[in-house]
């Protein structure tokens, strides 16, 4: 079994977790069509376009859901 010949700092333990805290926040861009915010290469949530392009019809979704 393999045991570590010397005990590891808590300055070289400490800096391998601190790669985990460099996360940052999603890039959000604006939609052409209803202008609200929205992460890049994914459909809108309140209008259902991407690309300029309706996918997913909201109101039928509305519906379907009530």
């Amino acid at each position: 079994m393999a045991v570590p010949k010397r005990k590891t700092s808590k300055a070289r333990r400490d800096s391998r977790r601190a790669g985990n805290l460099n996360l940052t926040a999603p890039q959000l861009n604006e939609c052409p069509q209803c202008h609200s915010l929205v992460p890049s290469h994914t459909v809108c949530k309140t209008c259902g376009y991407y690309g300029g392009k309706l996918v997913v019809d909201m109101e039928q979704k509305e519906k379907k859901n009530a």
